[in-house]
């Protein structure tokens, strides 16, 4: 499948399917991440975490692959930015992304990989979840692209996905092991458990990298990202170190879990750098101290 095409289908997706409103003011794309109250607090402090690091105040802050902008804590990260650009390939999210912020916000229909903006034109960038639907070359172009556009002394905030986590391949026994128990739970009360097998199946497609047939595949990695940003002022912490999937195998509020949670993301704060490059979710952080 070649890069155009790749791209087609991710926008004929997010345009007909997970952009669609489904209830309760939630998108069709919300089954892929864990809503349940058990974890909502947690979700919620990794979503803080994108503004430690944003320089404000300033003037445009560029969304990258904005989408509807569909969690309430998105909002705040435009908080000391006159506007914020919407850049997505999907016209469905970005008729969605207006409702939430009218005027303060500007909309571009735009391939990441090819902004069509000029250099050091913002003051800030976050991408979330956004540079893994890319092809690896792709993501190579996204990122210096987002390095380019980024204004001298501000800096850039990404959310992606490692091609493996080390600390989920260490854990999956147990990630195995709880949803065995919650498949024999489930059947006990008549249910089907068919909703670990839909987040299985999003997350190996998100944290694998499309390629042609008998090409080899890169790593998508802290050494890579490393490689790739030489010279640029970077940081790889945590956003997060597990998965929907391990978090809706694992942490249940009988067995604990928002205590769990709380151990959880006090580790991931004690040492942001082992978590960020080990775990699932990196944030990535770099910054423009010069016009190079």
């Amino acid at each position: 499948m070649s890069d155009v095409e790749v791209k087609q289908q991710v926008r004929k997706f997010y345009d007909q399917v997970g952009w669609q409103v489904v209830s309760d003011g939630f998108y069709q794309n919300a089954r892929y991440e864990d809503l349940r109250p058990v974890s909502r607090e947690y979700i919620e402090r990794c979503h803080q975490r994108v503004n430690r690091h944003l320089v404000k105040p300033g003037k445009y802050l560029l969304d990258a692959g904005s989408g509807p902008i569909q969690y309430p804590v998105y909002l705040t990260y435009m908080d000391g930015y006159q506007y914020r650009l919407c850049a997505d390939i999907s016209i469905v999210a970005l008729q969605e992304a207006r409702k939430r912020i009218g005027d303060r916000g500007l909309f571009v229909v735009a391939d990441v990989a090819n902004l069509p903006f000029k250099a050091d034109a913002f003051q800030g960038v976050v991408s979330l979840h956004t540079l893994h639907h890319l092809p690896i070359a792709e993501q190579k172009k996204a990122y210096q692209d987002l390095y380019r556009v980024l204004d001298v002394g501000s800096a850039a905030v990404l959310v992606n996905g490692w091609t493996e986590s080390k600390l989920m391949k260490r854990w999956h026994w147990l990630e195995r092991l709880m949803e065995g128990v919650g498949g024999w739970v489930a059947r006990l009360r008549g249910k089907k458990p068919a909703e670990v097998t839909l987040v299985e199946k999003k997350e190996k497609g998100q944290n694998s990298v499309t390629k042609p047939t008998g090409t080899f595949v890169e790593k998508l990695d802290a050494n890579w990202l490393r490689r790739e940003l030489a010279g640029k002022d970077l940081q790889i912490l945590v956003w997060r170190s597990v998965s929907v999937r391990f978090l809706r195998a694992v942490i249940h509020t009988p067995l604990a879990g928002k205590l769990w949670l709380k151990l959880l993301f006090a580790l991931e704060e004690s040492n942001p750098t082992y978590y960020g490059e080990l775990g699932q979710y990196p944030l990535i952080v770099f910054r423009k101290k010069n016009g190079i």
